[in-house]
């Protein structure tokens, strides 16, 4: 019996399907992503095809799907960490080809699959800049923030008094250290030294909410600029404000 193929064709999933290169859900991943193409051209979701038609995919898809990529942006102002709140995007849109760093080293080829399923391995304020973990390996984002994460995030910390011609308190650095409790909760002891004279270094094991910002405020400071330049044993480094790259194989953070 010969299989009869409606004029419209079948969908392009499912050819895919039968013929045993991916499932369903897979091929739509690939389709997505851009590594399908339909007589040389991107296909769609939900596309249908003819029999004679020509359909080519990426020979890196199933290497590049199977994946799960971890990317470090140098966040800047006016992005949210995650998702879309309050008119501001996710950093996670600044994920794209030309945005990436053109000195990454990291030997990924670039595929749009990698800017889908991103969730950041910890938060960094709208009004804050520096290094931003992005992934799409569950582990990995346990790793740096699950209770249990013992992960270093340091930062540099710009300051000035809280209020004018005040001086802020004098166990100001002492208290930042150990001893301060926000939303009823005690913090757990920070390294804070003086970077220079109007930049505090924090090196913290836990990332509460605007917490540096408020730890400062209760000893007398304001911040006027926080970035974020080292998580775990990655530095930021020459990384430009808004470029991305991946963590290479041989980074451990």
């Amino acid at each position: 019996m010969v299989d009869r193929v409606a004029p419209e064709g079948i969908r392009l999933s499912k050819r895919l399907a039968d013929q045993g290169l991916a499932s369903r859900r897979e091929a739509d991943t690939w389709i997505e992503a851009g590594w399908v193409l339909v007589d040389g051209r991107p296909a769609v979701l939900g596309q249908r095809v003819l029999p004679h038609q020509r359909v080519e995919i990426d020979p890196a898809a199933r290497k590049q799907q199977a994946q799960r990529v971890t990317i470090l942006l140098n966040k800047p102002i006016g992005y949210v960490s995650a998702q879309a709140e309050d008119g501001y995007q996710p950093a996670s849109v600044l994920i794209t080809g030309p945005n990436r760093w053109a000195n990454d080293r990291g030997g990924v080829q670039f595929h749009p699959g990698h800017s889908r399923h991103l969730a950041p391995a910890g938060r960094l304020d709208i009004d804050s800049t520096g290094l931003l973990v992005l992934t799409q390996d569950g582990r990995m984002a346990r790793h740096l923030i699950g209770e249990d994460s013992q992960i270093e995030k340091e930062y540099l910390v710009r300051v000035e008094p809280l209020v004018h011609g005040r001086v802020p308190l004098p166990d100001a650095l002492k208290r930042l250290h150990f001893g301060l409790v926000l939303d009823g909760v005690a913090l757990k002891p920070a390294k804070v030294s003086w970077q220079n004279e109007e930049q505090l270094r924090f090196v913290l094991r836990e990332g509460r909410k605007r917490q540096i910002r408020r730890m400062c405020e209760l000893v007398g400071f304001k911040v006027t600029a926080l970035k974020r330049v080292r998580i775990g044993s990655v530095v930021l480094g020459g990384l430009p404000l808004g470029q991305w790259r991946y963590l290479r194989s041989d980074e451990r953070i």
